[in-house]
């Protein structure tokens, strides 16, 4: 994956490693090394502090997976991940080229060590790209190189916001982040929406979520089922809709794992 962060030799202009980030902590929750000690300080304390916390990341992240094949499996060939975070395990261009080999992808994030560590892995494949912006100027996105190089608007996207949007607070008004990318694609297109929630959680658990993200470089917005659905801006749900992300398409062993119950997941096509 590249050079680990995690023994704090260097730090990239603009990043200030006593501040958590929430791309690095997943990345250490996930087993990766491309993190800061604060991000470790702050992700272990809520691993301790949150029983399935840990199966929470990895039923999302396995969510992605299922989630990503799908829509590439309806022909879609050209994907934008915004939020992608640092380069893991199932990757989108990995699942998306096991169905066509020669799709698209541009992965967008704000983090320059993200960026440095996906331009790394991404270096020999030029239907790739990683650009470091802000989702929250969706213009800056649409507008970059990468995407006018790879992304055809004329035909069917795969946009995803895989656990991002609850990064995002009302004020910054995520449902218009979202139609900012959606009213741009082709019918047919995709969108795939993974949120945390407070649905059937328990509220002193987060509680101390919300509490450790006030020291981080986001803060955690949970939202219920009709605030996660309003996300979609009305798109056609696939079945099974919007669920938890254990009962998205999973088998009886993913269905029955206690993390995905913090998150929900759906797929949409416009």
């Amino acid at each position: 994956m590249g050079t680990s962060v995690s023994q704090e030799q260097s730090v990239p202009p603009g990043i200030d490693p006593s501040i958590p980030n929430v791309a690095r902590m997943y990345d250490y929750v996930l087993g990766g090394k491309d993190n800061y000690a604060a991000d470790r300080e702050l992700a272990g304390h809520l691993i301790a502090s949150i029983p399935d916390g840990v199966e929470a990341l990895r039923g999302n992240r396995r969510f992605l997976g299922r989630a990503v094949a799908h829509v590439a499996e309806q022909g879609i060939d050209q994907f934008i991940d915004l939020g992608a975070g640092l380069p893991n395990q199932g990757n989108v261009h990995e699942i998306a080229q096991r169905v066509h080999p020669h799709a698209r992808v541009v992965y967008v994030d704000i983090d320059p060590v993200v960026i440095t560590h996906a331009r790394a892995l991404l270096a020999a494949d030029d239907r790739t790209a990683a650009i470091q912006a802000d989702m929250r100027d969706p213009r800056a996105v649409l507008d970059s190189e990468a995407v006018a190089r790879l992304i055809d608007f004329d035909r069917p996207v795969g946009v995803i916001f895989n656990a991002m949007l609850h990064f995002v607070t009302e004020d910054e008004d995520p449902a218009g982040i979202v139609a900012a990318f959606t009213d741009v694609i082709a019918p047919g297109s995709h969108l795939v929406i993974s949120h945390s929630t407070v649905d059937d959680r328990p509220a002193d658990l987060v509680e101390i979520i919300e509490s450790a993200y006030e020291n981080a470089s986001a803060p955690m917005v949970f939202r219920a089922y009709d605030g996660v659905l309003r996300l979609f801006n009305g798109l056609t749900l696939v079945e099974p809709g919007l669920v938890k992300v254990n009962r998205w398409r999973a088998d009886a062993a993913e269905a029955a794992a206690s993390g995905g119950a913090w998150v929900y997941g759906g797929v949409a096509v416009k």
